[in-house]
Parts: structure tokens; sequence; C-alpha cells
């Protein structure tokens, strides 16, 4: 529930009813995002960002927003087409086991690399490195060995979908295999590292990179299948592509650009019913809303009734005034007054004014049963007006609706600008909750809104989220 809810006022001002404006929008939830993970170092890097692949992804925007991420000209029988093709190619529970003994085998070959290489500066000048090029050569061969099995295990669709990166994998089996050998070669000959220890440490240093190409080449297979791999106990991380929702917001065509990140917080445990639990942030640049705030509360705001109250909105600026924000909108004001008898009515009362109010943005509890509640409270913080206007606009009728009206229309293009329906995948769209929203100074006083949440992924979810990830990395136009 979307909802205004009223701040405290000045000191001395008295309360006022108010009617909190409700908006229906639907509990983000998550039917399937999830993320396998694999307890395996295979880089060194402590964590691994993934799914980059694409700069924006396509969103599924509802109500008045429209959202852009989605390709023009892709057709929804292709985007349809594109998922089952993604899925088709995605590991079976089995091959996600395979592949975790692939790593490591892989990782064990390149600790043999690295302690060979610590031998070169350790060992006595009589000590053969023959015997210990032999282990490192037992070790790399169980990895390549162990990795032919497994794209062996392909099926007809993997190997059609993924023919590709799997012959960059097989190039980069190669050129490890022939390093191997050069290294061998030049150790027969050399036998000790005193005899030419530049040569085989130029070798090893070779063998190396080969090694960490093919490692590099595994963890890309790996990706695309929806195996995931992180250090243990390290943070994986998740870059959703940026979207922008265009909308119309009171007649004005605003661009709201929203890009997140899901992080792993913990791995699933008993205790969390064998799920992991991940942090989620998404960030929504509201430059567009700032430039466009005075057509914006001029066309929701300004009233000109024959008879009552005059209001016009002639000049307003939104800012950041973190965690809050700050309208300041200029107004003028006229009380016109119908007397019976009489054909035209009369002015009684007029003036220009300023009045700025602070938002700030909060998320109310949630349960499973209660949907997500992005709210705004709307607090009058200075007036600056002479004599009835300016006790209007303070503690009237008159500045408790400005008040009230300013917050509905910014929180209307928060609603609709930051439509996480757009902005999560389809499989990220059923577990996720807010737990926290502010505002932030994104420099030179451009504003963005930050939301904060958490979401739970389950093993199983793992081929649904990558599967859709790298689907909005293809739908997406290259600039």
């Amino acid at each position: 529930m979307f909802q205004i809810q009223r701040g405290t006022r000045l000191p001395g001002v008295p309360a006022h009813g108010v009617s909190a404006l409700s908006v229906s929008a639907p509990r983000i939830s998550v039917p399937g995002v999830a993320v396998l993970i694999v307890g395996i170092a295979l880089l060194a890097s402590p964590s691994r960002t993934l799914a980059q692949r694409g700069g924006g992804g396509h969103g599924m925007p509802t109500g008045a927003g429209t959202g852009t991420g989605l390709a023009s000209g892709v057709s929804d029988k292709d985007d349809l087409k594109n998922f089952h093709q993604a899925m088709a190619v995605q590991a079976t529970d089995e091959q996600r086991a395979a592949f975790a003994k692939v790593a490591q085998y892989t990782q064990d070959a390149s600790d043999r690399l690295t302690t060979f290489r610590d031998l070169l500066q350790k060992v006595p000048a009589s000590s053969p490195l023959s015997d210990h090029a032999t282990t490192l050569d037992q070790a790399i061969e169980q990895a390549r060995a162990s990795n032919k099995n497994f794209l062996a295990s392909f099926s007809s669709k993997q190997k059609s979908g993924l023919k590709d990166i799997a012959k960059k994998l097989e190039k980069a089996d190669s050129d490890l295999d022939k390093q191997v050998k050069t290294l061998d070669q030049i150790v027969q000959i050399v036998q000790t590292p005193k005899s030419d220890g530049e040569q085989i440490a130029s070798s090893a240093a070779s063998l190396g990179k080969e090694l960490a190409s093919f490692q590099d080449e595994q963890l890309a297979l790996g990706r695309e299948m929806g195996i995931l791999l992180s250090t243990d106990g390290q943070d994986l991380t998740f870059n959703l592509p940026k979207v922008t929702n265009s909308i119309n917001i009171a007649g004005q065509p605003v661009s709201i650009q929203t890009s997140g990140a899901v992080s792993r917080k913990s791995a699933g445990t008993p205790a969390e019913n064998g799920r992991n639990l991940f942090s989620l942030k998404l960030t929504a640049d509201l430059s567009d809303v700032q430039h466009n705030i005075t057509g914006i509360l001029r066309s929701a705001l300004t009233r000109s009734p024959r008879c009552g109250e005059r209001v016009e909105i002639q000049q307003a600026t939104l800012t950041p005034l973190a965690p809050a924000s700050l309208v300041v909108a200029r107004v003028h004001f006229e009380r016109w007054v119908c007397s019976p008898g009489q054909g035209s009515p009369m002015e009684v009362a007029g003036g220009d004014g300023t009045i700025e109010v602070k938002l700030s943005p909060s998320v109310g509890q949630q349960s499973v049963e209660q949907s997500a509640g992005l709210s705004l409270v709307s607090e009058i913080t200075r007036v600056d007006a002479e004599r009835l206007l300016r006790d209007m606009l303070r503690s009237g009728d008159l500045g408790d609706t400005l008040r009230q009206q300013i917050a509905a229309s910014v929180l209307s293009a928060l609603q609709k600008g930051t439509d996480l329906k757009a902005t999560l995948p389809p499989a990220a769209q059923q577990s996720a909750i807010l737990q926290k929203a502010q505002f932030q100074d994104a420099g030179a006083g451009q504003l963005s809104l930050v939301l904060e949440g958490q979401l739970q992924f389950s093993d199983e979810q793992t081929q649904q989220f990558a599967a859709q990830l790298k689907q909005s990395a293809q739908a997406t136009p290259v600039p």
C-alpha cells in the first residue's frame, strides 16, 4: 500500500485532519530468484560480480508507466523463444554436482602450480625438478580430463546452445596442454633451477596465465548454465540491468532510470529452510522529476474556480535533503466571493508566498499477507508570505491542502517510476521485501531514491534467474 502520512507540524501550529492517499500496489515477490552457491573458489578474488552482460533489461511496466528496457522489434513470441532456449542449456542437478568436482580439480592444479613456482626459489641446487613437475602434470591432467567428461555430458540442446562458449573452453584446454608440454621439455633439459632458473620461471609464469584462462572459461561456461561459483563465505552479487520508465505525471512526460544489485548476505542454513538470504538495493534517478517539478505541481495543484480560493504554482524546486527531500513552491493565491445579486465575483484577498515542504520516505512493516508500503511523511518547514496568506499557509487549511497535494504528486512519480515489476526480473517478483527507503544526493544537487530490502532464494531457483538475466541481456539493443 502506497500512502501519504502526515508529519509533525511547526511548533504552535494546530493539527488538521489528513486524508491518506492510498494507491494499491502488489507485494513484490520473486517466484524464483536464486543462486546455486558452490563453495569452491575458482578465482583468487574474494567475490564475483555476475550478470553484467547487458546494459539494460526488459521491464514489465504497469499502469501509466512504460518500461523501455525491452529492445524494439522484439516480440513476445521472440521473448518466449529466447527464454526457452536459455532454459534448455541450464545444468541438471547431476551436472551441477559434476561441475563442482571439475572446479575443485582445476583449483587443485592451480595450487600445485603455485607450489611449484615457490619451489623454484627454495629447493637446493641438487634437487631435481622432474618429480615436482610430474606431480604438477598429474594435477593438470586430472583437471583437463574431468573438464572433458563434463563437456561430454551435454545434451543435444546444450551442445547446440553452448557451442560457442564450449569452443572457447576447448581452445583454452588446448593452449594449456601445449604450455604444459613446453614446461616439461625445459625441465627435462635443465633438471635443476640453478642451471637456468630464469627460463623455468618464465615458462611456469606462462603456464599460470594459460591455467588462469582455462579457469575463466570454465567459470563463463558455468555461469551460462546457471552454475555460479563464489569464494566460501564471500558475497555473490548480481547487477540488475538498468531500466528506464517513461511515464506521464499530470500531463508531464518524465523518465526515471532505475538500477540495482542483489547480493548474497549468507548461505542457506537449516535455520533458513535451505534458502540463501540476499540483500536488494535499487537506485532511482529522479533528476527528470526535478527538472519537471514545476509543471508537475502546477498541473496537480493549480485551481481557478469562479468563486472561492484560486491557487497557482508559479515556480517549484525539488532538492536533496538526505535522507529526505525538500520541495519549495512559489504560490499565488486569490480569494473570490460571489455575492447574491451580483453578476461578477469580487476578489477580496490575494498575495504571493513561498511554502517549503520536507518529504521523508519510509517503508511500513510487512508480512507475507501485506503489500510493500512506501510512504512519504510530509512536513511544512518554512513559510514566507505576508499577513493573511502567511497564516493560511502555516496553520490554515490552505497550507495543509498544499502539503498533502505536493506529497501526493511526488509519491505518484515514485510509484510509477520505480515500478519494481519493471526493474526486477520476473523470477524476482514473489519474495522481495522492502525494508528501507531514503533520498540521496547523487552529486551536483541531483536527487535519487534508494530502496533497500531482502530476498530469499532457494538453490532450485538458480536456473530460472540466470536464464532471465541472460534473456534480458539478449533483448537489449547494443548502443
